[in-house]
Parts: C-alpha cells; structure tokens; sequence
C-alpha cells in the first residue's frame, strides 16, 4: 500500500457569481487503519481466530506437480512473495516481505533446517499485522499466526492523526471563506436594494420645483353672456 498522500486543497471562490452558492471540493483518502487498532484486534471474531497458531498451506500453483510447486515456492520466496491459506478458516493471505542474500528477516531457510521462517507485515481490515510462521519445504504446509504489529501501529495512527488534522483545517478555512462569501453577498444585496429605493423614490416626485401639474389653467374663466340680437320674423 502506498503511503497516505496530502489531502487536495479547495478551489478559489473568484470566479463565483453573486446568487450562485460555493461549491465545496474535498478529496478525503479512505484512511489507511482504524481509529483503535488494538481494541479491534482483540475484539474481532476474524482476527481472534487468526491469532492463534494454525496449519497453513502453500496455495500457489495448485495444477502443477509437487516437484514443480516445491520450486516455485522457494522461487517466490527468495523473490519475497508467497501466498498461503488458513486451512481452519479458508482465509488466504498474500504474504509480501525484504529478502536478499544479506536480510533474512523476510524469509530465513537458514533457522531450521527443512523450513522456510517468513514474517510479513500488512495492513489487515484497518489494523496492522504481522503474519508470523515457517512452511515444510516438501510437505508445503506449516504453522502460523497474524500478531498485532505494535510498532507498525505506531506509525500508521500518526500519520492518520495528521492526515484528519489537515482536512479539518480545509474545512474550517472552507466555513471561514463560504461565511465571508455570504457576508459580501449579502452586503451588496443591501447596497442594491439601497439604490433601487432611492431610484423609485426619485421617479415619484413631481416636477418643477414640486409644483403639481393641472390638467386646467389655474385662473377661472370668465364667459362673456351672449348679445342681444334683432328677432327675426
């Protein structure tokens, strides 16, 4: 597994337009191991089984013939791979660990004779573990166990500490920056509605001064009454 990578950072809200709501960018990596590796080591029922030392089996090549397999697995041994199953529980492990001419601490044929000692550590359902056991070189079986890898444990909780510290720092400048974004929303949806009030109030008033408009002159109008002219018979 590689290791935790750095959290990806959020997206700048510049080109964001006034009604349009930030949109949060969060790329939060599924974290390596639990928050108690011990209590479930001890607790789960998968793990109790497996800590106890039981039979295992050599799995790979199982179409080819013993003398071939036999081969094979030394190979991959030498090579720092091997894979292997629980014969009580069925559950196969892919075992990866350092072996070179000059470090046996992977996989020692050296210990006993007939026997290849491996110790492999993995992470294990969100705990780290460290598989611990030999396999008969003719028989292709052995004995074996997973034990809880203290020091590897150690580790991998600091670097989950760190990696939920830095998203929750993203988080709380995300807060930070959607609060102050709505802020400054909000402070020129006021000055808006500030300056259409005022255009509307200038549209109702009346012109000239103030003066109201009249649809008649203002003075009456005095009508002269009619002349009197001859009757006509």
């Amino acid at each position: 597994m590689s290791d935790p990578a750095a959290l990806a950072g959020m997206l700048p809200f510049d080109s964001i337009g006034l009604y349009e709501q930030p949109k949060p960018r969060f790329i939060f990596k599924m974290p390596r191991v639990v928050p108690d590796q011990k209590g479930k080591f001890e607790s789960d029922d998968l793990f109790k089984r497996l800590s106890r030392e039981s039979e295992v089996r050599y799995t790979g090549y199982r179409d080819r013939p013993p003398e071939e397999r036999q081969m094979r697995f030394q190979s991959g041994c030498r090579e720092g791979h091997t894979e292997i199953a629980f014969t009580a529980t069925g559950t196969n492990l892919q075992l990866v660990f350092d072996h070179t001419p000059y470090n046996n601490r992977g996989c020692d044929f050296q210990k006993e004779s007939g026997k290849a000692h491996i110790v492999s550590r993995f992470i294990m359902n969100g705990v780290c573990v460290r598989w611990r056991g030999y396999i008969d070189l003719e028989r292709l079986d052995g004995v074996g166990c997973l034990e809880l890898d203290e020091e590897r444990m150690a580790v991998e909780d600091a670097a989950l500490r760190d990696q939920i510290d830095r998203y929750n720092q993203r988080l709380r400048d995300f807060e930070d920056k959607q609060r102050a974004y709505r802020e400054h929303g909000e402070e020129q949806l006021r000055a808006h509605s500030h300056v259409h009030a005022q255009r509307c109030h200038q549209s109702r008033q009346p012109p000239h001064g103030g003066h109201p408009t009249h649809p008649h002159p203002s003075h009456p109008v005095h009508i002269k009454p009619h002349s009197q002219g001859a009757l006509i018979s």
